[in-house]
């Protein structure tokens, strides 16, 4: 299998490679592996390939992959395993983290575009326990959002929606009906069909009329 890596991700490897050689004192084999190893994602294919490779021999890798085969199990009886995928180049600078780490990103939009991450966490088994009486381990999994890129993407979608999206505006012409109009709204929502309503006792037929051009 051949495997092609842009100018870009070579870079970043080279820099690396450099950092864990000089720096850190690794062997450059073990270096060059490393590096190999941070190229690759995927789903169980992965963790099968890695599980018979000299990773599956060593006991702290063959945990960290069966907890994976978990977490895609446990992901493919809720149906979204199509949305998430086994990464190897992802990584978190801060060392409490015990267990899986994970990051979401939105899909490119039509154009291709995308913003990147939005979210991003992990489990720590000992973070918490670190302020609990004794030091007892409390497993937990925390994660963090992008506030400010997610109100940035609403706020791009909002301007590209500004047409109405209600299907059926529930009227009356006629005063004491507020009670008929909400039961046809409940039977509209339950059939799956965008519908509104004015929510006053006696709207006038004007200002009804005018509720879908203000949404």
């Amino acid at each position: 299998k051949t495997v092609v890596i842009n100018a870009r991700v070579r870079g970043v490897l080279g820099t690396v490679k450099k950092e864990m050689v000089e720096t850190k004192g690794l062997d450059e084999g073990v270096a060059d592996k490393i590096g190999e190893l941070v190229q690759k994602k995927g789903g169980f294919e992965l963790i099968k390939e890695l599980e018979e490779s000299g990773l599956g021999s060593n006991k702290t890798a063959a945990a960290g992959l069966a907890d994976m085969r978990l977490l895609l199990e446990y992901c493919e009886l809720f149906g979204c395993l199509d949305h998430v995928s086994f990464d190897l180049s992802l990584a978190r600078g801060l060392d409490y983290y015990t267990g899986a780490i994970f990051e979401a990103v939105l899909a490119p939009d039509a154009k291709g575009e995308s913003v990147g991450s939005v979210a991003g966490g992990g489990r720590y088994d000992n973070l918490v326990g670190m302020f609990a009486a004794k030091g007892r381990s409390i497993p937990c999994v925390g994660v963090s959002l992008g506030i400010e890129r997610l109100f940035t993407i609403m706020e791009k979608r909002m301007e590209k929606s500004r047409v109405s999206s209600i299907q059926v505006l529930v009227a009356s012409g006629q005063k004491g009906l507020l009670k008929e109009r909400m039961k046809l709204l409940n039977l509209l929502w339950d059939s799956d069909i965008n519908s509104e309503m004015l929510y006053k006792a006696n709207p006038k037929l004007l200002n009804q009329s005018n509720m879908p051009r203000r949404k």
